[in-house]
């Protein structure tokens, strides 16, 4: 869902000519190259972000501004950062606090209606809940259930999870999971067995997708990988390699661009990250080969190249991600828009990038990294109900190096931002 927190004003704005020559002497650190695509916003777009960006400059750090006024009561108590505000890069300031660690592989996040967090856990099929209590330590977290029908795997197991836009009164929870001979979508009331909606989407020891959304059209999205068989994602009929929407039953959803089709976009090799921003656009990052990672602005019926293409290039056929990173600085999972900031959470690259978008859907300035090294891979970034960003870390899954700590769930505040809701 899109957030609509505002950036902080500044007295003594500049011109959008200051702000363009003051843009382009900012030396951000931790940022290796990076393509974006040709097209460019319009003069009013490139100014609306641009003033966007002078106040986040002046703000002295990426400030994703100060929520609105607690409407439900106090605040819950949060464990002590665990730092002073530091970051990846110049002009980058957040506080850090560890909510929960010791945990396995946590893959989905999604909160209650009362603010606590379900949690999914990839290798142990476990549904956590984060909160809302909690102790100078942290959160408490308590084992909801265990979903027995996950058969894991590799980069298989209990994946994704969103709750129902109704859920206070329909009590309805949506997973993604591996079985032995699929990946599958269910619903289920927790602690009940989960009825699955869709099966048949291809499995593999890698390549999986797996991230649930609901969108602002209230359908449910879901991404899938091509699960080591490249030829899935140019396949229409296959569901490997694809963006799904669908109704809370798995049907399609009305308009999709195929008739009685689940797919939404097709082409992709592994996306496991979805989010809107205000005007109800929708991202996606992906996971590239050897060369470059993306992300993709996703328009319904729209072929984003995989295998032909990896990165930009298509001579037109095909549609050019926003952005590419070499893999080795990314391999983002995770993605969540807050504001005009879109956040994506890295595995290999163990950094969250930051990009800004422009109200017409293009990219403005240059990415910056956030937290690099410092917590090892990132999996999960999603914005909490009080405003603060949480990010998941995936140093258990095999491919990482953990610490005592590790898994864990971290809550990042941003320089002159905060979290003051309930």
């Amino acid at each position: 869902m899109p957030f609509g927190y505002p950036y902080l004003s500044a007295p003594g704005m500049p011109s959008d000519a200051d702000v363009r020559q003051r843009a382009s002497l900012v030396r951000v650190n931790a940022c290796p190259p990076y393509r974006r695509s040709s097209r460019r916003p319009t003069a009013a777009t490139t100014a609306t972000a641009a003033a966007s960006l002078t106040a986040l400059l002046l703000a002295g750090g990426c400030a994703f501004g100060e929520p609105e006024p607690d409407q439900a009561g106090a605040p819950p108590t949060f464990p002590a950062p665990t730092e002073t505000p530091t970051g990846g890069g110049v002009d980058q300031q957040v506080a850090v606090t560890v909510l929960a660690s010791g945990l396995a592989v946590p893959w989905g996040v999604t909160f209650l209606p009362d603010g606590a967090a379900l949690v999914t856990e990839r290798d142990s099929a476990r549904i956590l809940q984060v909160g809302p209590g909690s102790t100078p330590d942290g959160l408490d977290v308590t084992e909801v259930q265990i979903i027995d029908q996950v058969d894991g795997g590799g980069e298989g197991g209990l994946l994704g999870i969103t709750v129902s836009p109704e859920y206070a009164t329909d009590e309805t929870v949506f997973i993604y999971y591996s079985t032995a001979e699929d990946n599958r979508i269910a619903r289920l009331t927790l602690g009940g067995e989960p009825e699955p909606i869709v099966t048949g989407i291809p499995l593999s020891g890698i390549h999986n997708g797996g991230r649930l959304a609901f969108g602002p059209d209230g359908f449910l999205y879901a991404t899938t990988g091509d699960a080591s068989d490249t030829g899935l994602s140019q396949d229409q009929e296959s569901l490997g390699g694809k963006i799904l929407r669908m109704t809370t039953d798995g049907e399609p959803a009305p308009d999709n661009p195929f008739p009685d089709s689940l797919v939404w976009s097709l082409g992709h090799r592994n996306v496991q990250g979805i989010a809107w921003d205000a005007q109800d656009r929708l991202y996606a990052t992906e996971f590239g080969q050897n060369s470059w990672d993306e992300i993709n602005l996703i328009e319904p019926g729209e072929n984003y190249g995989w295998p032909q293409v990896e990165g930009e290039g298509g001579d037109g056929q095909f549609v050019d991600p926003l952005v590419v990173w070499p893999t080795e600085e990314s391999s983002c999972s995770g993605a969540a828009v807050v504001d005009r900031i879109l956040a994506a959470a890295c595995l290999r690259g163990e950094r969250l990038w930051l990009v800004e978008l422009t109200e017409s859907g293009t990219v403005f300035g240059q990415p910056r990294a956030l937290l690099t090294g410092e917590y090892g891979r990132l999996r999960t970034v999603v914005q909490a109900p009080d405003g603060s960003v949480w990010v998941t870390t995936s140093n258990q899954d095999g491919r990482g190096e953990p610490a005592p700590e590790d898994d864990r769930i971290l809550r990042l505040v941003f320089a002159d931002g905060g979290a003051g809701r309930s």
